[in-house]
Formats: C-alpha cells, sequence, structure tokens
C-alpha cells in the first residue's frame, strides 16, 4: 500500500489586497490544499497586509499568533468620522481638521496604555451575537471600552485634511478606534508586521512544520510553547496513521 499522502501544513505568510475579507483567503488556501486551514487575526475589506495563515495541523498554534502585538500605517481623514470607522461607513458632517500641532499633540495622549471603544463595526459579541450584524441592522450598539498599549504612535505626513501614522500595538487594538479619537476614519489601512513577522517575508510557498520551525525567525520559535509545536506534530502523525 503506497504511504498515506501529506496534507499540507504550516505557516503561510500573506499580503492580502483591500477588497476581500480574511476569510476569502482562508477559502482560497483551504481549496489550494485541501486541508483545514484558520488565520491568525483577521483584516478589515479594506485593510491590506500581513495576515497569518495556518494551515493543517498548525492551526493548534493559533493561540500562540493571535496575541502577538501588530504594526500598521493608516492614512486618516481628519475632516469627518464615519459610522464604521473606515471609507465604507456613513460620514458624519464635515468639520475642521486638527492642526498639525494639535494632531502631534494628541497623538501623545493616545501613546501608551490606553481606553478605547470597540467600535460598533466589529465582530466581537454583544449580547450573543456579533456587534457588526446588530450596527447593519440600526440598532444602538453598547460597545465595550478596550485597554489597549500603543507603543508606537508616529505623524509620518501631514496635508492638513489626512494624516498618516505609523503604529506598534497590542493584540486587539483597533486602529479605526484611533482614528475617531482623533476627529476622523481610515481612508487606508495597512499591517506590517505581526509579532517577529514582517510583510516583506510574504511567501506563497506551503511548508510543513519541521521546515516552518527552522525558517522562523529565532524570536518567534521562542513565542511559541514546545507542547503546542509537539501537538502539532503528533496530529501529523495520527493524520498519517488513519484509514
Amino acid at each position: 500500500m503506497p504511504p498515506r499522502a501529506r496534507k499540507p501544513a504550516g505557516v503561510v505568510l500573506s499580503d492580502k489586497p483591500a477588497g476581500p475579507s480574511s476569510f476569502a483567503l482562508v477559502s482560497a488556501l483551504r481549496r489550494q490544499t485541501g486541508a483545514r486551514t484558520g488565520h491568525a487575526g483577521t483584516l478589515d475589506p479594506f485593510a491590506t497586509g500581513l495576515l497569518v495563515l495556518l494551515s493543517g495541523a498548525a492551526t493548534s498554534l493559533a493561540p500562540c499568533f493571535v496575541g502577538l502585538d501588530k504594526r500598521y500605517v493608516t492614512t486618516i481623514e481628519l475632516t469627518a468620522t464615519s459610522t464604521t470607522g473606515d471609507p465604507e461607513g456613513e460620514l458624519s458632517e464635515p468639520h475642521a481638521p486638527l492642526t498639525e500641532d494639535e494632531l502631534r499633540a494628541a497623538v501623545v495622549t493616545l501613546t501608551g496604555e490606553v481606553d478605547l471603544p470597540v467600535p460598533a463595526f466589529s465582530a466581537i459579541k454583544i449580547d450573543g451575537e456579533r456587534a457588526y450584524k446588530k450596527a447593519r441592522r440600526g440598532e444602538e450598539v453598547a460597545v465595550p471600552i478596550r485597554r489597549s498599549n500603543v507603543y508606537v504612535l508616529d505623524v509620518v505626513g501631514y496635508d492638513g485634511n489626512t494624516a498618516t501614522l505609523s503604529m506598534h500595538v497590542s493584540s486587539g487594538t483597533y486602529v479605526r478606534s484611533i482614528a475617531e479619537a482623533l476627529g476622523g476614519h481610515c481612508l487606508s489601512l495597512r499591517r506590517t508586521a505581526v509579532g517577529p513577522f514582517n510583510v516583506d517575508e510574504v511567501s506563497t510557498e506551503m511548508i510543513l512544520p519541521s521546515r516552518a520551525l527552522e525558517r522562523l525567525p529565532e524570536e518567534a520559535v521562542a513565542r511559541i510553547p514546545r507542547t503546542l509545536i509537539d501537538r502539532v506534530l503528533a496530529v501529523e502523525a495520527e493524520e498519517l496513521r488513519a484509514p
């Protein structure tokens, strides 16, 4: 009897384009490989950048990746807020934007440990239902406040009506909430890094866990508990033994 085929398993770094949902990329990889697939932190459809996909037995590693810090670059329209915090929502009446000095002062107050409201159009559950579903029906959503760590928040561009910010934040930080705190909404959002993984490392190659661990940066391997690595390899071995 020929040996049982090994389904692809490992970590795939993807550069998500604007438009498709994170789930669409997960589904595409699942169709391509035939293996179960997940991701380690979603991106909104309008956003681009690094999406960490996990395939096969490596999906067991998801808890290790979800909590990693993130880096983003966002361009914010400062003259109006949006119901969704991004270009897809209904805009408020235009207002005077922050001056550059005001913007830089506000950025300082948003750096460090900060409390920010979760956007109404988000995937968190309220009374057992996703918040965005309630918001889409026009229901008033009582959003919770979430404490985030904003390690770095720099103004890298300003033209009077828009500002471009570069940031390094803890997992679970909503960039749209930062934009709203500045009186605006995100025009664009790009995730450049997840923990030690950088969008410049994107590859479409599927790699097995043993090879993946050899190729991951040392910092990344240090953040993955040995027990979970052993679990991935054990699940793979069990799948190969299955009839």
